[in-house]
């Protein structure tokens, strides 16, 4: 077992709109990104996801009208909602949890680990 410090973890990657996988808890990866401007309008045919605002604030875009969250609130998106996340700040660190076979696409691959292509926390933390 392993601690992860979101603030350090955070601190290891600049991109946007390209989560890092931090863990996995049964069939779900637990992955940290950062957002800036608004995303693409999609769903998700199987997969819910939890969206849970680390820093900065974050609108998720629904068609039902949409939700304004702040630093230490979150979102469940149930599967089949289309939805589009907006970084309200400059930059929005978001910390996710959802099924392995989720890409922030809404297009579906089926992994049997959470390392896939997209970096893990980990091996970034072993690079510094």
């Amino acid at each position: 077992m392993k601690k992860v410090n979101l603030k350090e973890a955070f601190g290891l990657f600049n991109d946007h709109w390209n989560p890092k996988i931090a863990g996995e808890i049964n069939d779900s990866c637990v992955k940290l990104v950062k957002l800036t401007g608004k995303f693409d309008w999609h769903h998700h045919d199987e997969e819910d996801e939890l969206f849970l605002v680390v820093s900065g604030r974050l609108r998720m875009g629904l068609h039902t009208g949409d939700i304004d969250l702040e630093q230490g609130e979150f979102i469940i998106v149930p599967k089949g909602i289309e939805h589009c996340p907006e970084a309200l700040t400059h930059e929005c660190s978001v910390l996710l949890l959802e099924p392995k076979s989720t890409l922030n696409t809404g297009n579906i691959i089926k992994c049997t680990d959470c390392q896939g292509s997209q970096a893990t926390i980990n091996s970034m933390l072993l690079q510094n």
